[in-house]
């Protein structure tokens, strides 16, 4: 069993009139001016998957900060997973910027089957990661629900990139301290976060966020997996390729082949642990390519 537990799919509409889009939201507009930044929809991403041998997906939006473009976007995504067979898991997208719509939102969105939240980006939305009073409703909405939350981080030190952002690791461990016990997903290796975990007090307070690997090949060697996977184990790493923006056939052969993965941490990082964390299981043997 492959799961990516790291990808990004849009509606038709955004596809089809992406300058609309480069106008309503200046993150969005950043990222995707160029026409070489792909956007796609479920069905390419599904084509994809087949492709790389990857059986079941973890879907994210994209963060916008207007809270009707998350709802419309929450309401695709819903479709979307509805139509793929259980290969698709969803994530809504809220906007914290107005906490109480966003626990609102994220509550209608469980509703609707929706595997958690994410992945929310303090940069593009405009709320800050260290108010806890900007989080909280979330929060609240999320432990009651036992749903986890997706955050975008980034690295404080390293190049600059196209929404890099500062979602670094000392706004992270603030956020964590202020809400005990939610479940957190961090991106991008938590933009470094784990290698802090040799400090006692840092890794009681991240005892329970998962890091994803999304887009590692564009900021660090693929010793990373070693390196994280010794600090915290196996069962808090999540492969997720952050596709279209890696491909994730290219990225899992790369994992497989220079990662270093033992052969009993493959199943949970590859897939297992995406299974166990947002409670999805995707029908076995969903593709046979790509193997």
């Amino acid at each position: 069993m492959v799961i990516d537990a790291h990808t990004h799919i849009f509606p038709d509409e955004v596809m089809h009139d992406r300058s609309r889009f480069l106008q309503a939201d200046p993150w969005f507009g950043e990222l995707y001016a160029s026409e070489k930044a792909a956007v796609i929809g479920a069905t390419e991403l599904l084509r994809a998957m087949d492709a790389a041998g990857v059986d079941g997906a973890v879907v994210c939006g994209w963060p916008w900060r207007d809270a009707g473009l998350c709802r419309w976007h929450n309401d695709a995504l819903a479709e979307a997973a509805a139509a793929a067979g259980g290969r698709l898991a969803w994530l809504a997208i809220v906007s914290p910027t107005d906490s109480v719509a966003a626990a609102r939102e994220a509550e209608r969105a469980f509703g609707m089957g929706a595997a958690g939240v994410g992945e929310l980006n303090a940069d593009a939305q405009g709320f800050a990661l260290d108010d806890s009073r900007a989080l909280a409703p979330l929060a609240e909405v999320c432990l009651a629900h036992d749903r986890p939350a997706l955050f975008h981080a980034s690295e404080p030190v390293g190049h600059a990139y196209p929404g890099k952002g500062t979602a670094v690791p000392a706004k992270l461990v603030r956020m964590l301290a202020a809400h005990p016990g939610w479940r957190v997903t961090l991106a991008h290796w938590g933009g470094g976060l784990p290698f802090h975990e040799l400090m006692p007090e840092i890794a009681e307070v991240a005892a329970h966020v998962a890091y994803d690997s999304a887009a590692s090949t564009y900021l660090f060697r693929p010793q990373v997996f070693r390196a994280v996977l010794d600090i915290v184990g196996p069962e808090r790493v999540l492969w997720g390729s952050d596709h279209p923006v890696l491909g994730m056939g290219r990225f899992l052969r790369r994992t497989l082949a220079d990662g270093n993965l033992r052969p009993e941490e493959v199943a949970p990082v590859l897939g297992g642990n995406a299974e166990r964390w947002y409670g999805f299981a995707p029908p076995v043997g969903g593709t046979d390519k790509g193997r």
